[in-house]
Formats: C-alpha cells, structure tokens, sequence
C-alpha cells in the first residue's frame, strides 16, 4: 500500500509458525484487531484498520481467526519491510497517533433505529471499513470525522462520497445501493472497477440480508429513500441531452466515443440503459471533481473478474493515446454529461497511465 508516508507492505497472516502468525494466540490475534497491538506488543501502522476492527464483537473476531488458522493454506513468506522514513518508522508514535485519533471501542448498537440499520451500521463501521477508503484523511493519515464519507482519493482512484453529496446525477437509493454492492453495477451509475470491484467481489460471501443492511445504513448517510421515481424524469433529461449528432463528424472525441463506445453505450431511451452497459453521461465517474476513475476504466478496462459477472469492457490502453483517451473523456464530460470540462485533461491521462501499468 503506498501512502503519503511511504510504502507499507500486508503482513502474512497465514497460520505459518515462522513467517505468519501460526504461534499467535486467539488473544494475542484479538488484541492486534481491537489495539493495534502484535503479538510482540509492537504498536501496528494504521494502514492496518484496526480503528475500524476496534467495533468487531469478540465472537466475530474470534471466528476469523479460527477460519485463518483452519482454512488458509499456510505460506513461508517474510513480510517486508515498510519503506517509512525515520522518524515515522519508530512505532512508538503510534501510541500518540493512537490517543489523538482512535475511539476504541465494541460497536453499540443504536436503540432509536432498526435492526437492519444496527447491522448495516456494524459492518460499514467495522469489518468492511468503509470510511477507510471514502472518508479524507488529516496531515497525520488519520480520518477526518467531521468528514465522514465525504470522498477520497485512494490508489490513483477517486472514492466518491457516500452522502448526500455524491455527484451522480441520478440520487441514490436503497435498492440501488444494494444492487451495487450485490451485482457489481447499478443501472444508473456505472460498474464497479478498481478497488471498488475487490470490495463488491468481498461483499458476495454475506448473505443477502447483510448486503440489505449495508444498503440501508448506507442510504441513511446520504439521505437515499427505498425509490425515488422523480429520478427518472432526469435520467431521460439527461440522456436526451448528451446524445451524438447521427454522423458522428463533429469532433475527435465524438468520433472517437461512435466507433470505441457507442456500440455498447449508447442509449437512445430511458429504457434502453442497462446495469451491464450503463449511460456514460449519468455514471458517477463522469461527474466527480477528478477525471482519474474515469480514465483509469478506458485505459485498463473491466475483467469478467469484476463489475456484472460474464461483462467485460476492453481496456483501450495499447489501442489509443493519451490524446485519443483525453478527447474521449473530454467528449463525455462535456458534451454527454453537460459539465465543464475538466482541466490538461492530457497530462491526466499520461500521469494515470504512468501510475497504473505498463505504457
């Protein structure tokens, strides 16, 4: 994981007695996920969540290291070493980090709300950790809380918001949310790619009423209601507006959105957009501050392994430019959705592909 402090590399958590945590005890494991604490007594980097795992039940932490210790293979790998400059290696400024920013701490349930909501709440908060990657972080790599879920940028990637200022043009719903997080894709705002995708693939062990649950607690944040018919209305607005010109001549980037795009993305009706191939102009990644998620899914693409399960999008990578790739994202940002264009959207498109793979 690289940080604004140096490269920090995942432990092997495997049940090797050398290299992994084979010798670690059920207590020794439980106090690393609730303090932050190894098993030598070392105080852990926060890339490891523990700020979040600090809310898992004892059973729950307990039942992960019991399935660590039976059902993982275990692997002879030293963990390597963090690249941090002195002196923010010395783990013992975590202890300060610790007193500043961590609220340790079981989860407790709120009385005032539902079932589904409690448990919703439990997991965005705790094992998923949501916030880790959707919530800014200070000078310090701690979370900003007066910021929660208000977006943030993680591996080149932008995490958007998760309240009630995501920018997608379409609100988002429970059931949305819920589809998302199940399928990999909502019909209005785009496929899960990236990190997100990794977190979707995650999501589809639980059984289906803890996705709802998420769903629900999710759509508290950002104010999301189970429906919202006055939605479609400005699905077909939007969709009407952001239409090529039939012979596809007046630019590069519509040029090139006709013969690369627009034969899975076009849709000529409110009714024609589809989970799997979603309208350009509506998705979330064409209308956040940044242009790098959307760059990042043209030039690497969507795997079978990610988004809707059999769907995949080819990665243009090798077969455009930077400029080609920057006159298409410039195409959807202005003409599809009807936004202002995003700034040296070019030396965007180089500096993302420069960061996220082989040229």
């Amino acid at each position: 994981m690289v940080t604004g402090f140096g490269t920090i590399y995942g432990s092997n958590i495997t049940p090797d007695p050398e290299t992994g945590i084979g010798e670690w005890s059920p207590t020794a494991f439980r106090r690393a996920m609730h303090e932050g604490v190894d098993r030598e007594g070392r105080n852990l980097f926060p890339a490891f969540p523990y700020d979040h795992f600090t809310k898992l039940s004892d059973a729950d932490v307990d039942a992960i290291y019991a399935y660590i210790m039976t059902d993982v293979a275990p692997v002879k790998e030293v963990t390597k070493e963090p690249s941090i400059p002195f002196p923010l290696n010395m783990r013992i400024l975590q202890s300060g980090w610790k007193l500043l920013f961590v609220h340790f701490g079981r989860y407790e349930p709120d009385a005032s709300k539902s079932d589904a909501w409690n448990r919703g709440a439990y997991l965005v908060e705790g094992p998923a950790h949501c916030g880790a990657c959707h919530t800014p972080r200070n000078a310090l790599g701690a979370e900003e809380n007066s910021k929660q879920y208000a977006g943030a940028a993680v591996d080149s990637w932008t995490a958007p918001p998760l309240t009630d200022a995501n920018p997608s043009a379409v609100p988002w719903t429970v059931n949305a949310l819920t589809t998302y997080l199940t399928t990999g894709s909502a019909p209005y705002h785009g496929v899960a790619a990236g990190p997100m995708a990794e977190v979707v693939a995650g999501l589809r062990q639980l059984p289906d009423s803890d996705i709802e649950a998420i769903g629900t607690y999710l759509g508290s944040i950002s104010g999301a209601q189970d429906s919202n018919p006055a939605a479609i209305p400005a699905v077909a607005a939007s969709i009407a507006a952001g239409k090529p010109d039939p012979d596809y001549r007046k630019d590069l980037g519509e040029r090139l959105y006709a013969s690369a795009c627009a034969s899975c993305h076009y849709n000529p009706s409110v009714d024609s957009v589809k989970a799997e191939r979603p309208d350009l102009g509506i998705i979330t990644d064409t209308r956040l501050d940044n242009p790098s998620n959307l760059i990042q899914t043209i030039l690497n693409g969507i795997p079978a392994a990610q988004g809707v399960h059999g769907v995949t999008m080819p990665a243009f990578r090798t077969a455009l430019d930077d400029s080609q790739i920057a006159a298409i994202v410039g195409y959807l940002r202005s003409a599809q959705a009807g936004l202002p264009p995003w700034p040296n959207l070019e030396t965007a498109v180089t500096s993302v592909r420069t960061h996220t793979g082989t040229n």
